[in-house]
């Protein structure tokens, strides 16, 4: 009878910490108790390591076993810490030495030993390479794991392969994934779109400073068809973007799909999820949409259908592109930079000022409609276009030369890189010392500016956002002053007459 100690980890948001698993086995009468803040699952751990190791032919022990997770006052939840339990009472018991020092455990055990993978894989083999300790996990996480550059991982499919590893008669795999060249998501182009020209020039412009867009107009006008087409033109991303956007995933429980690392996100939520669902929430903080959009696009189709509450829970995040979630067991904070994209009806019909087909709502209809957007959602879209039905001849027409997806997205790459060069961020998250730094007026814009903050009654925000697409517009152009054009250019994109 002695005392084990392997290490494991514990994840609170997509943050993860060490975890000391001591297990205790003494004479007593027979008792497993699991100390240290255990959720239900993680209580429940005692039965499917009882059951694994008796059906591995280990003498289970009889007497009294206490296993601590340590720290103490940190909740614990999830399968993760049912290998390094099962390992502890090896060890304790005798019937297993080996030095686990430098090793992290993290797995689930079925009940005939086999290991089988947890949530929250890549920010844990992240922690673990920080720390320089090799982590021992399910093969079923191997992809997973492969996706940390640098980091000692290897994999078993159960829980006698670990014990083969630690007495030094078996090696265990290292974790390796095949990550495919980055590339570009082609799979929609630009010139499906007839016409709209105007609208493919703000959702060029919102791609190349990482700006929101809101778009009115009626049924059929081709709004979703464009926002669909917006993760296209986005840069290819970073490994580092791409490694926190899989790592999203992964703390959310879902699967990582390899071919798709460097592709961004497109989420689509429909009207009628809930607060916790788009921001993320729940007893145990997830990670909800408009994290799964990080470094990637959420669409929001149908504005006016969300619930107010629901939109209202944006405007937070929005702003300072993460969530923080706070819950009487803790609090969670998930990344969310990501561009919102909205669609919405001028009214309940969707015909109000169409040319074609009379609007059928009264005044009170459609008040009452837009107000269920507040004011201060609407602020935060740096523009806002109208995108009116097609005329019969464009059915028809050709695409235009150079409006395609691709080279589309070499004007937006173009934007970016001197963004980014020049400040570190995208124009749309400037701040205000870097903006007014960046974006000097002439006397002409300032007028210009002046008139439309007066006829628009325009906030500091709408000025603020106004400023910041100027300098996209003139980034695109390649020209290193904001220009009165461009100014002009950016009133037109926020403030419909």
């Amino acid at each position: 009878m002695g005392l084990a100690r392997l290490t494991s980890r514990g994840q609170a948001g997509m943050q993860t910490y060490p975890v000391t698993v001591e297990v205790h086995v003494a004479g007593g009468l027979p008792s497993f108790t699991v100390a240290g803040l255990p959720a239900a699952v993680v209580r429940e751990s005692r039965e499917r390591v009882r059951a694994a190791l008796t059906n591995l032919n280990f003498a289970f022990p009889v007497g009294r076993i206490v296993a601590h997770l340590g720290p103490a006052d940190m909740p614990k939840t999830g399968g993760c810490f049912d290998l390094p339990m099962a390992l502890g009472v090896l060890l304790a018991s005798g019937q297993l030495q080996a030095d686990t020092e430098r090793l992290e455990f993290l797995g689930e055990l079925a009940l005939n030993g086999e290991l089988r993978p947890v949530p929250g894989m890549l920010p844990a083999v992240a922690a673990a390479r920080e720390a320089n300790h090799e982590l021992i996990v399910p093969s079923a996480n191997a992809t997973e794991a492969g996706l940390v550059d640098g980091a000692a991982v290897r994999c078993a499919a159960h829980l006698g392969e670990v014990v083969q590893f630690l007495r030094g008669e078996a090696e265990l795999p290292e974790a390796q994934t095949a990550i495919p060249p980055p590339r570009a998501d082609d799979m929609t182009d630009m010139n499906d779109v007839l016409g709209q020209d105007r609208a493919k020039r703000a959702l060029t412009v919102a791609a190349a400073g990482g700006h929101h867009l809101l778009m009115v107009g009626p049924p059929g006008s081709g709004k979703s068809m464009l926002a669909e087409r917006l993760p296209g033109l986005l840069p290819v991303m970073e490994y580092a973007e791409a490694l926190d956007t899989a790592s999203v995933r992964s703390v959310a429980g879902l699967p990582i799909d390899i071919s798709q690392f460097y592709v961004r996100p497109f989420r689509r939520p429909h009207h009628g999820a809930s607060p916790a669902a788009l921001v993320g929430g729940g007893s145990r903080p997830r990670p909800g949409e408009i994290s799964l959009a990080h470094h990637g696009v959420l669409f929001l189709d149908e504005l006016p259908e969300f619930p107010r509450h629901t939109l209202e829970a944006l405007r937070e995040p929005v702003e300072a592109g993460q969530i923080s979630i706070a819950r009487a067991s803790g609090a969670a904070t998930f990344p969310a930079r990501f561009q919102l994209i909205a669609a919405m009806n001028p009214c309940p019909c969707g015909y109000l000022g169409d040319r074609q087909q009379q609007c059928a709502c009264s005044p009170h209809q459609v008040q009452t409609y837009r107000r269920r957007i507040s004011g201060p959602l609407l602020d935060r879209f740096d523009l806002q276009i109208e995108v009116p039905r097609l005329p019969a001849d464009l059915f028809s027409a050709e695409p235009a030369v150079g409006a395609d997806t691709p080279s589309l997205r070499r004007h937006v790459s173009a934007a970016r890189r001197r963004q980014l060069e020049r400040a570190g961020v995208t124009n749309g998250a400037l701040d205000r010392r870097a903006l007014h730094e960046l974006v000097v007026l002439s006397d002409a814009s300032r007028r210009l500016l002046a008139k439309a903050i007066d006829r628009y009654r325009l906030s500091a925000r709408g000025y603020i956002r106004i400023l910041r697409v100027a300098r996209t517009i003139a980034d695109l152009a390649g020209e290193v002053t904001v220009t009165r054009a461009a100014v002009a250019e950016a009133i037109s994109l926020r403030c419909n007459p």
